[in-house]
Parts: structure tokens; sequence; C-alpha cells
């Protein structure tokens, strides 16, 4: 929180002149406008996969703006006097806890009585991921703080996990706007049926592969492999940006010999050096697997979205594990 303080404070004093300039300027990632768009939530979201679940939750009953843009990788990210400007006129107030560690500082230096805030993690169990560990266990936060590990936020990539945030999504739109609560858990039970439908495909997509054991870049995974039981291999810890020791990163290529690994697996917004070096010291192959911290610029030309890029994922999985 500390690094984030400061900034937050020097742009809220600007907030203020802001909310009255702002106007009518769309944000590249609205859900829709209309005629009767100031009758409908507002609703601000952090990153990509808030933004998407909020939007299927909302449908046309409110207005959905996701804070950080396309192709920007969330961990870097900080905002800016126009942003702490829509979150202090947000209704609702997505995010996903811990990836923005800016989050609680923007909320109290844009303050709200009004607003209803969501850490859509916030009624689930956290793992504690060990940095280059090969396993992946669950533990309660005290365990964290004992043990010294450091807690992983990626929970979005489970498709179980993810109907848990899109209930928490669901719940706080309709104690926001309790006059449509019936659309807003229609619009839920909908979405919650393709994560239903999508967990399945993993199910039967995963099993019976030929080795349960992948190599990531970074440690996004590990709620996903917990869920499919598989073993998540991470070159670097839970932070695209941490760079590994090279103890590390002979850990990582006497593991991917030892279990005859033949795809190193990166991901979209960072950039893929590392693992292109374990790749070429073992004689393997890359390949993405998008941990959906943000949708490129070419992704959203696609019309990719959630669902999409995790169907893309799961195949990229069941090509590497049966290699």
């Amino acid at each position: 929180m500390k690094v984030w303080s400061s900034k937050i404070f020097l742009i809220s004093a600007v907030t203020a002149l802001l909310l009255a300039g702002c106007g009518d300027e769309g944000i590249n990632n609205s859900s829709g406008e209309s005629e009767a768009s100031s009758k409908k939530l507002k609703v601000v979201t952090s990153f990509y996969p808030m933004y998407e679940f909020s939007k299927q939750v909302a449908g046309e009953y409110a207005d959905v703006i996701g804070l950080i843009p396309a192709g920007v990788e969330p961990h870097d990210w900080e905002p800016s006097a126009k942003d702490m400007a829509e979150i202090k006129e947000a209704d609702v107030f997505v995010y996903n806890g811990l990836v923005e560690g800016w989050a609680e500082q923007a909320l109290e230096s844009a303050p709200n009585d009004k607003r209803i805030v969501v850490e859509a993690s916030g009624d689930i169990q956290l793992m504690v991921s060990e940095e280059h560990g090969h396993e992946e266990e669950g533990h309660e936060e005290e365990e964290h703080e004992e043990e010294g590990g450091s807690l992983d936020p990626h929970i979005w990539l489970s498709p179980v996990l993810a109907q848990q945030e899109v209930l928490a999504i669901q719940e706080a739109f309709e104690k926001a706007d309790p006059a449509n609560k019936d659309a807003y858990k229609a619009n839920a039970d909908a979405y919650i049926s393709k994560l239903k439908e999508l967990d399945n495909a993993f199910k039967s997509g995963l099993q019976g592969v030929k080795h349960t054991e992948f190599v990531t870049q970074h440690a996004a995974f590990g709620y996903l492999a917990k869920e499919y039981g598989l073993t998540q291999v991470p070159i670097a810890g839970l932070s695209p940006e941490q760079e590994p020791s090279p103890e590390q990163m002979a850990e990582v290529v006497a593991f991917a010999k030892e279990h005859k690994i033949k795809t190193i697996l990166f991901e979209t917004l960072v950039d893929p050096k590392i693992a292109q070096t374990i790749a070429d010291e073992i004689g393997a192959k890359t390949d993405v697997l998008n941990p959906l911290e943000g949708l490129t610029d070419e992704e959203k030309k696609d019309n990719l979205d959630y669902i999409g890029i995790m169907i893309k994922n799961l195949e990229a999985l069941k090509k590497a594990l049966n290699e």
C-alpha cells in the first residue's frame, strides 16, 4: 500500500476538479451507452476479469467501466486523476483483491458514502504460493502471515472460483439496485451456467493426460492446477515482473528435463524471454497460457472474452500435457 499512497494522495487533490469536467466522455471499456444511462448503475471495475464478470451480471441495467486499458499489465498500473474521479462517482466498485495494490488507498482518497465496494475474492479461501515450489496448497491468511508465503490472487483462472466471484458481484448489484434484482439474478445464473460448462470442459479435456506437470512463466495458475489435479511449476513468482535467480532457473531446467517437459508456457502482456531461455536450454518449444489479466488489442479485435480465452488455455494445456 505504501507504494501507491503518495501518488494517490496527489491525484485525489485534483479529483474534485475532474468531477466537474469529465462530462459525457466515454471510456473504451464501457459496456454500452444510451440516453437512459444516467438512470443506470455506474459500475467501475479494476481489470479485465472483474469487468467481464460485472458486464455479464449487469446486462442492460448498468453501465460497466474497466479502468485498466487493453494491453496493460495490471500489476504495473496505477490510477490517474481521471480514474480517481470515476471511482468517486461509482455506484458500485468491483475489484479482485491483492492484484490491485492501489485500491484501498484510492477508495479512501475518493470517498462516496453511497458507493458499494465488492472485493470479489473476499469470501474465498486463498492459497499461499511458496515461491518456486512445485506444489500449491490452500491455506488461510493467518498461515500466510506465520509461514511467510505470498497469497495468490489469481482466483479468476479457476472456472469454479470464478462462479463465486460472479455471485459476489450479483449480490452487490442487487443491494445497489433492488428494483432490478431479478434481472441481475437471471443474468448471473445464465453466466454461471456457462462457467459450469467451462469447468466440465476442463474436467473432461484434462482427464487421462500423459503427465500432470506444466512449466509456466509465473505462478498464475495455482488455483486452476489445484482444481484439475495438475502441478504448476513457475519460473518466476506471483508477480510477472519478478525475475528468477540463476539458481532458480537451473532448478526449473532440471525439473523440466527430469519430467521430459516439451513445452514451456508463457503469457501475453509480459516479455517471454525468460520462458524462451528455458525452452532453448532443454530443446523445448513455447506456447501461450493466458492469465487473463487483460486483453490485448488483437484479442479484442477477435472478439475474444473470458470463456473464449479459457478454452484456448484448455487446448494449450491438453497439447502440452499429452506430449
